[in-house]
């Protein structure tokens, strides 16, 4: 009787992904709505120091316009310490090129950010969910606040889960995200959403493989942008033995 409602409860929660899923990208065509279609391409090395300590170099380049425009490209440098077996807290630094094509002045701009996270991760069963609280502060370097510039704050809650199928090696994930902006002069509140929909190949000592569709919206604005991403990661981990 046990088996008969944990099953019930996979096939649940599966249906309910892809209900969300389809739901969402649907609403994303809608005509009122602004929409383009971006590719998110990154490289990661990352070295596990010891059962506590990780530490990764991430590089990654953003198209934008219907995958035919640079965005940005950015070189980001994180940490992550395991307090226990489930919470784990990060920071990370990032230095981004900005592609600025619209307006009068156009051209790369050069940004800086930072990040602070809080991480939960358990299991109930072949389900494994995680919840991510993310900081992050942004600003443009070169440019200050009496010439307009002031960071951009950002409060991010993301909940994400995932299924391990047995003999199976490209396991479903999917994520929810939520934005809350803080900025000076600017508008405050949820600015936007993420949901993501992807798998992951682990190819062992040869590394491991990240593919996801991601559907991005924004809120409270009178002409949201729907963005569509479509993104590809690699990783390769170093163990210190």
């Amino acid at each position: 009787m046990e088996t008969r409602k944990i099953k019930g409860m996979k096939k649940y929660v599966l249906t309910l992904i892809l209900i969300i899923s389809l739901v969402s990208f649907t609403k994303a065509q809608d005509s009122s709505e602004t929409k383009d279609l971006e590719s998110w391409t990154s490289i990661g090395l990352k070295y596990k120091i010891n059962k506590k300590w990780t530490v990764e170099l991430l590089e990654q380049y953003r198209l934008k316009e219907n995958i035919s425009v640079t965005d940005q490209y950015f070189s980001q440098l994180e940490g992550a310490y395991k307090l226990n077996k489930n919470l784990s807290l990060g920071a990370g630094l990032r230095y981004i090129r900005s592609n600025d094509n619209k307006g009068n002045v156009q051209g790369y701009e050069n940004h800086f950010r930072y990040h602070f996270d809080i991480s939960l991760k358990h299991k109930i069963n072949e389900f494994t969910l995680k919840h991510r609280l993310r900081y992050q502060n942004k600003n443009e370097l070169g440019v200050s606040e009496v010439d307009g510039d002031y960071a951009k704050k950002n409060l991010r809650f993301k909940t994400s889960i995932s299924y391990d199928f047995k003999d199976w090696k490209f396991d479903p994930k999917f994520a929810a995200e939520i934005f809350n902006r803080s900025q000076t002069g600017g508008d405050n509140g949820f600015s936007k959403y993420r949901l993501t929909l992807g798998t992951s190949y682990n190819m062992k000592s040869a590394g491991k493989i990240d593919l996801y569709y991601r559907m991005e919206k924004e809120l409270n604005t009178s002409l949201p942008k729907t963005t569509n991403i479509i993104g590809l990661k690699y990783t390769y981990t170093l163990k210190n033995k």
